[in-house]
């Protein structure tokens, strides 16, 4: 009999990081494609057989890939050039792939040498896989083949901005998996059937209890619970670290930035019917014993460069402290950093009431002396705003899930509720005012937790409508804020928000930190 391993890597929600630092301080941080360039060329020189899959969310998320969106598109993108690189045998579409919009992507796709999978995003006319291949097969010497089925969590729609994806349906990633997956396994008849799933675990791994609400934002569990015929699933989305085996089916998840990597050896043994699995080893490798891959920093060095140089430009000046020191009390208490977002946003939309979040924990607000580093170390996402139109009831509502960020710990003390950390981190989803006063009682129950709300002192009218000013993202209902999905759109401001807040200090040179205390968080019994 004979013996084959195969050893397949996977990376996940990138975000942009090549080079292995902070940008937000610039200081050395152990993530990113040259770190992991040199783990991968370390494995292929010891393991005959290899696949690489990046698992969604590649092209998105650093000030590097912002600035070369805005500044430097005329060059190659400098994501697909490190993939290309390293030989990347497939990639799977991410929802932040859509962030730049379409041109940005197609862009990335055609430049790549790789194909680019998701089964499930289909074209609205045709009703076909909009990215031409749902899967890859990959056929080695020794005459074994490894189906490899790319799909994107359907939640798309909830998030991003219609005009991105206005060509686009999103099938249901479970449906689709149970279609393909059986079609792979009649038609094409791999020894090794992998799934690349931009998705994570909605559910308990040993358990099977639900861990989220079932929205169908992450289906994994299901598709290894419903869908027979898959070897291994690699996840991503959720940024988690995971390894297990769940109903037969191998899985990994490597967390995200490029900090680690998912890595699953396969054993294989030839028998007078075929090739047969023996073993499935998955793990999770960390990167930090790594020295960055020097070829990969001098080849997106002139993207560096020019990058760094815009970060460190001196844009406008702090008067007061917008320093942050603990970012769970600018969530208690009103912060001057949330203050100033909410008043440029209701400045550049031309309403009265604005909310907004702090993406973060990390986050360290704004010095004296603020540079566009600054603004997106504390801004992280390119989001553009959106005016709804919403009533008195939409906002409490609003505030109510909001309010949920909160419990009473068993120290008697205001703590974070775990479902906003565990199993994602979702800090990003509790929102902070202005334009109205309201408090917050967390001793009372979910859902009856606003107990004052008003405008200009007098009593928000339930049924009265309002203009508000937010993120595209929350605009959509994203971050189960159901009660703005499809609400009417009174504008659309179609400037990143890093650059509105780069704009407003141009426009004044100096900001005053202050706040006006418009909202509280209490607990009283």
């Amino acid at each position: 009999m004979k013996d084959i391993s195969i050893t397949i890597l996977e990376t996940s929600d990138l975000h942009g990081h090549i080079c292995p630092i902070h940008y937000g301080t610039n200081q050395p941080q152990s993530l990113g494609l040259a770190k992991i360039s040199s783990y991968i060329k370390n494995v292929r020189k010891t393991e005959a057989h290899t696949i690489l899959i990046d698992n969604g969310d590649n092209i998105q998320g650093t000030p590097l890939t912002y600035h070369y969106v805005r500044n430097q598109d005329t060059l190659s993108n400098p994501i697909t050039q490190t993939l290309n690189h390293l030989n990347y045998d497939a990639a799977v579409i991410g929802n932040h792939e859509f962030n730049y919009g379409m041109k940005t992507l197609k862009k990335a796709v055609s430049e790549s040498e790789f194909p680019w999978l998701s089964a499930n995003i289909l074209d609205r006319e045709t009703n076909q896989p909009y990215f031409g291949k749902p899967y890859v097969i990959k056929s080695f010497a020794d005459g074994f083949k490894v189906a490899i089925l790319g799909l994107t969590t359907h939640y798309i729609p909830n998030w991003e901005k219609s005009e991105h994806i206005k060509d686009l349906t999103f099938e249901d990633s479970l449906t689709c998996a149970k279609a393909w997956v059986k079609h792979i396994r009649t038609h094409e008849k791999p020894d090794l059937l992998i799934v690349s799933y931009h998705g994570g675990f909605e559910c308990d791994l040993d358990t099977g209890e639900p861990t989220e609400r079932l929205s169908g934002e992450n289906q994994a569990y299901a598709i290894c619970e419903e869908v027979s015929g898959i070897d291994i699933l690699l996840t991503g989305h959720q940024h988690r670290l995971l390894t297990g085996v769940v109903h037969g089916v191998t899985i990994v998840q490597p967390g995200c930035n490029g900090a680690y990597i998912g890595r699953v050896d396969v054993r294989l043994e030839k028998t007078d019917d075929g090739w047969s699995c023996v073993s499935k080893k998955p793990a999770i490798v960390n990167v930090e014993p790594f020295a960055p891959d020097e070829t990969i920093l001098a080849m997106i060095q002139p993207y560096e460069d020019a990058t760094q140089t815009w970060l460190d430009q001196t844009i406008g000046r702090i008067d007061g402290d917008m320093i942050i020191d603990d970012a769970f009390q600018v969530r208690l208490k009103e912060h001057p950093l949330i203050e100033f977002i909410n008043k440029v946003q209701m400045d550049a939309a031309h309403v009265e009431i604005s909310n907004t979040a702090l993406f973060n924990n990390q986050a360290k607000g704004l010095p004296t002396e603020v540079s566009m580093r600054d603004i997106v170390s504390n801004y992280i996402y390119p989001n553009t705003l959106t005016v709804l139109e919403v009533t008195g009831q939409d906002m409490k509502d609003a505030l109510e899930r909001s309010a949920s960020y909160f419990i009473i710990g068993d120290s008697g003390e205001i703590e974070v509720n775990p479902s906003f950390y565990d199993p994602k981190p979702q800090h990003y989803n509790y929102d902070m005012w202005e334009g109205i006063e309201y408090t917050i009682n967390v001793s009372k129950p979910f859902g009856q937790r606003v107990v004052s709300l008003s405008k200009n002192g007098q009593p928000l009218d339930p049924k009265q409508h309002y203009h508000i000013v937010m993120n595209n993202y929350r605009a959509t209902g994203g971050g189960e804020y159901a009660m703005f999905k499809d609400k009417r759109i009174v504008r659309e401001i179609q400037i990143d928000m890093t650059e509105i807040l780069a704009n407003y200090f141009m426009k004044h040179k100096t900001v005053k930190a202050e706040v006006n205390y418009n909202w509280r968080v209490v607990k009283e019994r």
